[in-house]
């Protein structure tokens, strides 16, 4: 199979990297195994929340120079304010086109509300999630919040609390319908995607709806745990047009149901543009002549090589399988391509949990133009983004989407600027 170029990892960045590619005509494949950090998405992309000293950044690009002396091997090191406004500014409007409908400005962060009652600083929440431009305040002073009876990865009693300590007041209810039922036979079915699932049906919706209407009194806002549709259909909206009341979700623990909603709009677009998605398959292999990657294999095609012009390394980090730990080294499994990363085990964690971990920021080691090494030399068609490249902390600085959107559409382009 030939391709102009071939992605490996079919999350954030893959996905923004194909669809970027493919509006311009590339011929494009996603080799996705099938989950990515989008799986536990907060219902919304942060670019960059604080500082490697923990400073709070209120405008991720004024904090660009900061950054620069505190971590000049950051991605975001290598752009120029006027270049990374240019790419957060693309990256929103590829959500948009996708239909991932957003709030948001890469010149001033707002505040997300977690599913603990936090508020964390967001580039671009999703629409009909709670968010605000303040970090102690909500938009409302008077709100009730709705609950899936048994449905534990919701925390309403913690934020409940954080909401008072805020100067909101919030009623908290819990409701149950007779399609809930059928899931809550077994626990371990009492999860975000399956509740949502019942309410791809309007229905499943209006039912909820004369339930709210009839404990809602004269709460300003209707709060709900994100299990309003699995399937990308409005159920926020369509809500707000039953109780004529403003309504809106909050992300629950994961799996998360917007990033599994993010997943397939994305995945949908790039498809449409042409691309191939190759779901539920893995890299398994390579051949390369000099210093160019010349095919890759996969585990579900056997001898059968996706050759291509490029290569796109986006497998992320240790989580989804795009760094692996040995007992004294950390590797990339599929090319063996140079990995920067502390050579001394004992300073890869930390014992205290809540401070940063080194192997956090570990990566594949590129050159300026994002290509991957290989025993110091550079694979000229190799390009690396998002979580598989150094320098970052994405938990700490709350930088992960924008770091795989940004880093991304670098890669497109540069990919495009050889034609």
């Amino acid at each position: 199979m030939r391709f102009d170029t071939v992605i490996i990892g079919g999350g954030l960045a893959g996905l923004i990297c194909g669809i970027r590619l493919a509006k311009q005509g590339e011929r494009c494949a996603i080799i996705s195994l099938g989950h990515s950090a989008l799986h536990f998405s907060s219902g919304s992309l942060e670019l960059l929340g604080a500082l490697p000293d923990g400073s709070t950044v209120v405008s991720p690009a004024d904090a660009l120079d900061a950054l620069r002396q505190m971590a000049p091997e950051h991605p975001y090191a290598r752009y120029s304010r006027e270049r990374f406004l240019a790419l957060a500014a693309e990256g929103a409007t590829l959500m948009q086109e996708a239909g991932v409908a957003t709030f948001g400005s890469a010149e001033q962060n707002h505040y997300r509300l977690t599913p603990v009652g936090a508020m964390k600083p967001a580039w671009l929440t999703f629409e009909g999630y709670v968010h605000s431009p303040n970090a102690d305040s909500l938009p409302w002073k008077n709100v009730a919040l709705f609950n899936a009876e048994g449905f534990l990865d919701f925390y309403a009693q913690f934020l409940k609390d954080e909401m008072l300590r805020m100067g909101t007041k919030c009623a908290a209810y819990t409701f149950n319908l007779p399609e809930l039922e059928q899931i809550r036979q077994n626990p371990t079915e009492m999860r975000s995607a399956n509740i949502a699932r019942i309410f791809d049906k309007r229905e499943t919706l209006d039912k909820l709806a004369d339930i709210i209407a009839a404990k809602m009194d004269d709460a300003e806002a209707i709060l709900l745990p994100a299990v309003l549709g699995v399937d990308c259909k409005d159920g926020v909206r369509y809500l707000e047009q039953k109780l004529g009341r403003k309504v809106a979700v909050i992300a629950t623990l994961p799996p998360s149901v917007p990033g599994l909603q993010v997943q397939t709009l994305l995945r949908r677009y790039f498809q449409e543009l042409g691309g191939v998605y190759m779901l539920g398959d893995t890299a398994v292999g390579y051949k390369s002549e000099g210093n160019k990657i010349t095919a890759v294999y996969t585990r579900n095609h056997g001898d059968i090589p996706f050759l291509a012009t490029n290569y796109v390394l986006a497998t992320g980090s240790f989580f989804s399988g795009g760094l692996e730990a040995t007992n004294d080294r950390i590797c990339e499994p599929l090319f063996g391509a140079d990995v920067q990363y502390v050579a001394d085990r004992g300073e890869w964690y930390d014992r205290d949990l809540f401070k940063p971990q080194a192997y956090e920021s570990f990566g594949v080691k590129t050159d300026e133009l994002l290509r991957a090494m290989r025993q110091g030399q550079v694979i000229d068609n190799l390009y690396v983004a998002g979580a598989t490249l150094p320098g970052f902390n994405a938990v700490k600085e709350g930088c992960g989407a924008g770091v795989s959107i940004l880093t991304a559409l670098d890669v497109a382009e540069r990919i495009l600027s050889k034609k």
